[in-house]
């Protein structure tokens, strides 16, 4: 699954709306940490550009908002999401810098599978080299 991640519910919802009027049934849900989006990975490319564009529009919606609620506070935190094997998802923390300097590279969604190959290597180590696998 393709999760995207919102820290407020205005631009949730309406990546929610937005994906919805594309004719996609996103899975939303909310806890303590955020606002999560979720759609299959199977999506054309097209589409997902569509996606990816739409996104960065909502964060930085979403970024205006909670620069608006705290302060200058907000910009020295940054994380991302790593998908554990039980299903729990937990955040790692980074510097704003590198993460500023990931996001120029990487989508998103890309630095996600990223960190969520990272987390299923640690988690379910395999020693063998990459030829024998």
């Amino acid at each position: 699954m393709l999760e995207y991640i919102f820290f407020d519910e205005r631009p949730w919802q309406g990546f929610i709306d937005y994906l919805i009027q594309l004719g996609l049934k996103p899975v939303a849900t909310s806890d303590e940490e955020g606002w999560l989006v979720s759609l299959p990975e199977d999506l054309d490319d097209a589409l997902d550009e569509k996606i990816e564009t739409y996104y960065d529009q909502m964060l930085t919606m979403n970024e205006a908002l909670i620069a608006e609620q705290e302060g200058l506070d907000h910009l020295h935190r940054a994380g991302v999401n790593v998908t554990l094997a039980d299903g729990r998802v937990v955040q790692a923390e980074i510097e704003p810098e590198l993460m500023q300097r990931l996001l120029e590279a990487v989508s998103p969604v890309e630095l996600g599978k990223f960190v969520n190959a990272i987390a299923d290597a640690v988690e379910n180590p395999d020693q063998r080299p990459f030829c024998q696998r």
